[in-house]
Parts: C-alpha cells; sequence; structure tokens
C-alpha cells in the first residue's frame, strides 16, 4: 500500500507492506500559505499539491496497491477544504480523509513508538512533540497513559502571522507560554521530537543536506539544546539559496521560525536534549492499515 500524509507544509508518500518500508517521497507544497489570511486553500498551493502527487506517481509504484492519504491542519482550518479535495481526487484519483488533531496525535505516536522499539529505547514516560506547518501536536506518554493536545500553531501559520522578527518573538513566547501551561509544571519527561524542522537540524548537524537526507541516519539522534542554538545561528547568516540547500526550497524562512518553536518546547519542559525520530503520521498511516487489514489475535 502507500501512505500520504497531506500536511500543511509537506506532502510525504511511503511504500509498506506490512512487513517492509519501500521507497518514500515528498515535496514542500505550503498548502497553508496564507491561510491565515484568506482562510482558505490558494489556487497556487492547490497546483502545488497536485503536482507534487503526479511526480509521485512517477517515482513510486501506485497501480495495483491500495492508497490511504489523510491530511491535517490547513484543510481542517480552510473553509474551502471540500472543494479543494474534490479538485484533487478528480485530478490525480487520490481521495483524502479530514482527519482532527487527535487521530493525527494518536496515528504518530503509533510510528514514533514503534521506531524507538527498533531502536532499543523505551521510556516510561516522554513527551512527544510534532510541530507541523499549520499545528503542532503535544503528546504525553507515561505508562501506557496517554494525553494529546493540539494547538492551531505551526511553522507556517506562526511565520506568517508575524510582520517582524520583533513580532515573530512574541508570537514564539506566546506559543511557548501554551506549552508551559498544557505541561502544568512536568519537567521530568524525556523529550521525543519528530517533523521537518527537527530532522532538519540534526541532518545539517550530520552533515547532510536537503538532497543527501537519510531518515536512516536521523532516528535516534540525541539532539541539544545548544546545537539547536547553533543551527539556528549559522542558518541566519546565509542568504536564501544556501539556506535552502539544507532545508530545502520554499522552506527558508519558514525553518527559522520552526527552530525557535523547537527551543521553545526544550525550555517549557527544561530538557537539554531530545531524540530525533524521522517517523510520523505517514507511517502511522500504513501500520493503522495493516493492523485493520490483519488485526492481532
Amino acid at each position: 500500500m502507500i501512505a500520504i500524509d497531506l500536511g500543511s507544509n509537506t506532502i510525504r508518500f511511503i511504500e509498506y507492506d506490512g512487513v517492509h518500508w519501500g521507497k518514500s517521497f515528498e515535496k514542500i507544497v505550503k498548502t497553508a500559505e496564507s491561510l491565515n489570511v484568506t482562510n482558505q486553500i490558494g489556487p497556487h498551493a492547490l497546483k502545488r499539491i497536485i503536482d507534487a502527487i503526479r511526480e509521485a506517481k512517477s517515482k513510486l509504484e501506485f497501480s495495483g496497491q491500495d492508497t490511504v492519504g489523510y491530511t491535517t491542519a490547513a484543510m481542517r482550518l480552510a473553509s474551502n477544504s471540500k472543494e479543494v479535495l474534490e479538485t484533487i481526487a478528480t485530478e490525480t484519483g487520490i481521495h483524502f480523509t479530514i482527519i482532527d488533531g487527535e487521530k493525527e496525535a494518536s496515528l504518530t505516536l503509533r510510528a514514533v513508538q514503534e521506531r524507538l522499539m527498533d531502536l532499543g529505547i523505551s521510556p516510561e514516560s516522554f513527551l512527544l512533540a510534532d510541530i507541523g506547518g499549520g499545528s503542532t501536536e503535544l503528546i504525553r506518554y507515561a505508562k501506557g497513559t496517554v494525553h494529546s493536545v493540539s494547538l492551531n500553531t505551526g511553522i507556517v501559520t506562526l511565520s506568517e502571522s508575524a510582520d517582524s522578527s520583533s513580532g515573530l518573538k512574541e508570537k514564539i513566547e506566546l506559543f511557548a507560554e501554551k506549552v508551559r501551561e498544557i505541561l502544568n509544571g512536568s519537567t521530568s519527561l524525556q523529550l521525543v521530537l519528530t517533523a521537518g524542522t527537527p530532522t532538519t537540524i540534526a541532518a545539517y548537524l550530520l552533515g547532510m543536506d536537503y538532497e543527501s537526507y537519510d531518515p536512516e541516519k536521523i532516528n535516534g539522534y540525541r539532539l541539544l539544546l545548544e546545537e539547536c542554538t547553533r543551527v539556528y545561528d549559522e542558518l541566519l547568516t546565509m542568504d536564501e539559496a544556501s539556506r535552502a540547500r539544507y532545508v530545502g526550497v520554499g522552506r527558508e524562512n519558514l525553518i527559522i521560525a520552526g527552530i525557535l518553536m523547537v527551543t521553545a518546547i526544550y525550555t517549557a519542559l527544561d530538557a537539554k536534549e531530545a531524540i530525533i525520530i524521522d517517523d510520523g503520521l505517514r507511517e502511522g498511516i500504513a501500520l493503522e492499515y495493516f493492523d485493520t487489514k490483519c488485526p492481532q489475535i
């Protein structure tokens, strides 16, 4: 089967046969571009999504395979999401289902836990933070108990709503305050991070750029808070073309907001390091598909 995660900034595809992960593909499509102003998915974003699906079909084997596509915050918030998804289905044959923050968090947690087990890492309690383009999912796992909260703040929506560097810092402070309220004094949890910003930071530190990105080297990386600050400073001094080499075209400025959001979570949790996991909603969709198709007895 092929699992597809249409996020607020990136669309991600992966092949899975229930045992082995196959080829994957992802593309920055900026689904949530200008959403905070128009409350709609714009025509340019729609075209980028359709083009990305067509490109994926040229790289992955869609023929004869089931395809499951979920979409998240941007489509949840947009007033024209129904029309947009109908157009995507007509143009590409791919049907997407909008899922709520709770399901998004559940599937992301499922994928992350699977990867942690593969890595031989099994913390009794941890905070999983998934910073997306249009929302941030905070999932607290403690000895089998799960509590998740979805914040309508992501790297796209936050950066686009800030009209200056001082405005961005004010938005980050508000975000950090929300995270602290959610944590309610909890500071003993292992921090686990997934999604594009933390994986990009880890890749940069490992000497990879956007084209040479290798998820196997990312999974399990222990990212120190001081390393986040270092990468932020180094990326900030680059011109946009140089920055794009490491973070991908279309994320040159978004990554700055993303790193500030990451460091805000470290600070709120009083954490010094985090475990980085590449797996996320895309892999969770695939795992759910086979959980449903081949339930455990």
